[in-house]
């Protein structure tokens, strides 16, 4: 089945990027795969530095007229924008599974959970509000003013195609910026069918663009320009840094959301079979390709062996397979590459000791994609690269460590701080355990922490800044402060 015809509105397939309110083809092509059969479903035109160029000069000019649109007419754009992406939810969630192989019904919720940005930063646009500050002067008044920061540009992963958009586009626009998306080369039928809903609602030409092809050029531009004054990121921790020391040329505003190794910690008071399903909601989502994703179970000794039984059941239980078939639980990995990488991480485990429970193998003879089976390791040194590294794939392992302090250490010995998840009944052990890891976002008996009026973000080497809630509108905002001198005269 070609890609128009799992598409209820056909329209919503482009190719070319969107640059001024106008459909741009060009040069060459670069070949979008599904990865649950390697076939390829499109080719897209590469824009490259002429059209990135050309994108962030329509987004200066509309800027200028854009920060003056009433917040209230903004805010009634972005609500028919919300409106016509759960209008096409069925769509958007097919083209999520075919560019990156998401199962369906994972990515039916992962347009819900985007529009919901959309929904929220419309209503967060009337309420950017300044303060009446008091001053030591007298005769004075003081008060801060929160003003657009201009053009955005903003570059996305692969693994979210339409929320990671949403997330950050939404209250940028919400807050008066205009925008330049540089979508992920292996997603970007998601990132142009949000352009023509954009469109299609009312968004002014040269407020929303899309740019597409190679990644060095367009970004390069990005961070180079002087007209654009913010980047926002969400990717690998390496590609961070490269674009905050490019954007220092400029003294940019970055906004990072980075890598992570995110800790999945189980006291031994935990409700072991709740915890067990907590590993599963959180690990194996979208195949374990998620920077939330728990990359380490720490356990008590005490019920470790009871939780690596429980998880064994359930892990044993999950099917692999194309997204859109209905009893598929974990669909393929983005390319082959990410394949071999796990399948190396999972090698390199069982040549250290650790038992592989159940998995443990890329299943691309039996299933023909890019597909590796949900796996559960047991023990293992916790130095391991399968512990230390983000693995972004459906393995879960599991690491022993007796006291609160050693579970503290074990969690913190990373350089990333994104998301910890914690299991425990003890209400005591709640505020010590998240007061002393080292994360942005913690969840308590809860296996996802993400939502649109919550800040979503981390510490250390895991990103800058906040994206959610009235956070995350005024990561795009310049605070101004204003002094009155005279009014007693």
């Amino acid at each position: 089945m070609s890609v128009t015809e799992r598409l209820k509105d056909p329209s919503l397939y482009r190719t070319d990027s969107f640059i001024d309110g106008q459909w741009v083809g060009g040069e060459g092509g670069v070949d979008v795969l599904n990865p649950a059969n390697n076939e390829v479903i499109a080719t897209i035109g590469d824009v490259g530095e002429a059209g990135a160029r050309q994108a962030v000069a329509a987004a200066t000019r509309a800027f200028e007229t854009w920060k003056k649109v009433s917040p209230f007419q903004r805010a009634a754009l972005l609500m028919k924008w919300h409106q016509l992406i759960l209008e096409n939810t069925q769509d958007l969630a097919s083209l999520i599974t075919l560019e990156m192989g998401k199962v369906n019904k994972e990515a039916q919720g992962e347009v819900a959970y985007g529009a919901s940005f959309v929904e929220w930063s419309a209503e967060e646009a009337k309420r950017v509000h300044g303060e009446t500050l008091s001053t030591p002067f007298p005769g004075s008044r003081g008060w801060t003013i929160r003003q657009p920061i201009g053009v955005v540009g903003c570059i996305t992963p692969w693994n979210f195609p339409v929320a990671m958009i949403t997330r950050k586009c939404a209250p940028a626009l919400a807050a008066g910026c205009t925008m330049v998306i540089k979508p992920a080369p292996e997603t970007p039928l998601s990132a142009l069918a949000l352009a023509e809903l954009a469109k299609r609602a009312g968004i002014p030409d040269g407020v929303f663009n899309v740019v597409c092809g190679d990644a060095p050029s367009i970004g390069g531009v990005l961070t180079s320009s002087s007209d654009v004054r913010m980047v926002g990121f969400t990717g690998s921790t390496a590609v961070g840094k490269l674009l905050m020391s490019q954007a220092a040329s400029t003294v940019k505003r970055v906004a990072l959301e980075l890598g992570g190794n995110a800790p999945f910690i189980v006291m031994d008071d935990a409700d072991i079979e709740k915890a067990a399903d907590g590993v599963i909601a959180s690990k194996f989502r979208v195949s374990g390709q998620t920077c939330v994703s728990a990359n380490r179970i720490i356990a008590q000794p005490a019920i470790a062996d009871q939780l690596v039984a429980a998880l064994e059941a359930r892990v044993s239980k999950l099917k692999a397979g194309d997204g859109f078939d209905a009893e598929t639980t974990v669909g393929p990995l983005i390319h082959m590459k990410a394949v071999a990488r796990v399948d190396q991480l999972v090698s390199q485990a069982r040549d250290a000791g650790a038992r592989i429970v159940t998995g443990g193998k890329p299943l691309i003879e039996e299933l023909g994609g890019s597909f590796y089976a949900p796996t559960l390791i047991d023990g293992g040194d916790p130095a391991m690269d399968v512990s230390c590294s983000e693995i972004f794939g459906p393995v879960a392992s599991i690491y022993r460590a007796e006291t609160e302090a050693d579970i503290i250490k074990m969690a913190n010995d990373t350089p990333f701080g994104l998301a910890a998840y914690i299991y425990t009944q003890d209400v005591g052990r709640v505020h010590r355990l998240t007061e002393g890891i080292e994360y942005g976002m913690i969840g308590v008996n809860a296996p996802m922490v993400g939502a649109a009026s919550t800040p979503f973000g981390g510490v250390k080497e895991s990103g800058i800044g906040r994206e959610g809630g009235k956070w995350g509108v005024e990561e795009f905002t310049e605070l101004k402060y204003v002094l009155l001198g005279g009014v007693d005269q």
